[in-house]
């Protein structure tokens, strides 16, 4: 089997992911353990706008860099979640693509649409007024790794400006993320998903982070 690389497309990819204040230690463990990776990847920055829904956990929805992404939860093996990335669509999005795939993800009652097709900030409208969806903005300062063949990372995130940290290891491989959740001394640390930890902070959900 020929090695995961960090910007490829593969199989649907298993991850381990939390949220919290600090991993420092952990994350120290991670660079000193690291493979070289590519330098595109040694340090990004991205604007990124979350679409939360109170009645869907299923579907990871988010824009950025003028693009909608939607990827879709598959299954939980060994505590490991795995996602598919379903969807991607550009501004202005058809009335069409908003009834038929969008909405669909957030679970949501359908409102009424009655344009042909939307620009961004008439879409970021319809959200804004939907008693079940928020808009949440989120920036990322992300640190890029490779451990044990997985797709390794440490993120400071800002959460409509509220500082939480992230470490994440993902792979094809489930032997492989568990033997580097063990590397990195990250045994026991609950598994947050970006959809469970920004509900968490903007307080759709009633549960801390892991730390």
């Amino acid at each position: 089997m020929s090695a995961l690389k960090i910007g490829e497309i593969s199989k649907p990819r298993f991850e381990f992911r939390t949220f919290g204040q600090d991993f420092s230690a952990a994350a120290e463990r991670m660079a000193r353990l690291s493979n070289p990776v590519p330098e595109k990847v040694w340090h990004r920055e991205s604007d990124e706008i979350y679409i939360m829904s109170r009645t869907n956990d299923l579907n990871n929805t988010k824009i950025r860099d003028g693009k909608m992404d939607v990827k879709s939860y598959v299954q939980t093996v060994d505590g490991l979640e795995q996602w598919d990335p379903k969807l991607k669509a550009e501004f202005p999005i058809s009335r069409a693509q908003l009834v038929e795939e969008i909405f669909p993800a957030f679970m949501v009652e359908l409102p009424e649409l009655t344009q042909n097709q939307y620009s961004f900030d008439e879409f970021i409208a319809i959200i804004d007024a939907h008693a079940d969806l928020q808009a949440v903005k989120i920036h990322k300062q992300r640190f890029g790794y490779m451990v044990n063949d997985t797709i390794c990372e440490v993120a400071n995130v800002l959460v409509n400006g509220a500082k939480i940290v992230s470490i994440n290891s993902e792979s094809t491989e489930l032997e492989d993320i568990q033997k580097t959740i063990k590397d990195v001394q990250l045994e026991g640390v609950e598994n947050i998903n970006y959809l469970q930890a920004i509900k968490r902070v903007i307080g759709m959900k009633n549960l801390p982070l892991a730390n």
